[in-house]
């Protein structure tokens, strides 16, 4: 049922125009906003310690503006199947190409370190269809049905998806034939999987598996996310300047982090705020959330 319904809400969406269809997924986070109430209470948690400049009003702004963020990824996601390379120019375009080409000539595979900002499913699948297909790592989904739904979305273009329970082997072995592999480094860990560094003034629990991967192959290590552009009415795909790899995880982790901090300052409206990112704590603290 839970499959189901997911496929019936993204069908409008994907055969409506763009702008009817945005509308209609603007309804479908108003509805979420309003059956979901927890998920605006951790955004404005997250934002009184992650941005305490903001006036109670702007973090409401924010917030709404965050959710219309996501409208606009579920029409691209609903629309990935009719996006080619004929038609993609008019959903998203480079920015800081020359870093990917820069890795791929060094010849040790490139890691995007990318997050949920902007439209983090469709970075992926456009990357494939403007340049060459890569591995995406992604931790599967509950629901079976919905896990074979989104996989055949997000491997429409071409890209191999890996699972994040045994992701490091296929990971190495795609860097050893020079590919890219995409990570999501903006989720929270669990105390036993993960190390804590500095994340918006605050100790954030994030795996440091990327930082490592890249000090053994030597891959290049490129912050890259694909953010919406209102005056261009299209996504572009900003691919940032490679992080610096040390051989010290922490401080490498630390690194990456910094790169992704920098880019969602930059789109504040833009991430996923009403996830708890900072749920995990240090030994001794007390919770952020309730």
């Amino acid at each position: 049922m839970e499959a189901a319904l997911v496929a019936a809400l993204l069908v409008p969406l994907r055969w409506l125009p763009r702008k009817p269809a945005t509308a209609l997924a603007g309804g479908y986070t108003t509805l979420l906003d309003w059956l979901a109430p927890r998920l605006r209470m951790t955004a404005l948690r997250n934002l009184e310690f992650a941005l305490p400049a903001l006036t109670p009003t702007d973090r409401r702004i924010l917030i709404d503006r965050v959710f219309h963020s996501i409208a606009r990824l579920l029409v691209a996601l609903a629309k990935q199947p009719s996006i080619t390379s004929a038609n993609i120019a008019g959903w998203i375009r480079y920015e800081g190409f020359e870093h990917f080409e820069n890795a791929k000539r060094r010849g040790k595979g490139v890691l995007f370190a990318t997050g949920h900002l902007g439209a983090w499913e469709l970075s992926h699948y456009a990357h494939a269809l403007m340049s060459e297909p890569m591995s995406i790592v992604v931790r599967p989904l509950d629901n079976p049905k919905l896990e074979t739904l989104i996989s055949r979305l997000r491997g429409g273009s071409g890209n191999r998806i890996i699972g994040r329970d045994t992701y490091v082997r296929p990971i190495l072995e795609a860097l050893h034939r020079n590919e890219a592999v995409g990570i999501l480094v903006d989720q929270n860990m669990t105390a036993d999987r993960g190390v804590f560094v500095d994340f918006f003034g605050r100790k954030a629990c994030v795996e440091s598996g990327v930082a490592k991967i890249a000090a053994r192959t030597g891959a290049a290590v490129i912050p890259g996310f694909a953010v919406w552009s209102d005056r261009e009415q299209r996504y572009i795909l900003h691919f940032y300047p490679p992080v610096r790899i040390s051989g010290d995880a922490i401080e490498d982790t630390q690194r990456i982090q910094q790169a992704l901090e920098s880019a969602i300052r930059e789109y504040p409206d833009q991430w996923l705020w009403i996830h708890r990112r900072w749920k995990t704590r240090p030994e001794g603290e007390p919770p952020l959330y309730r």
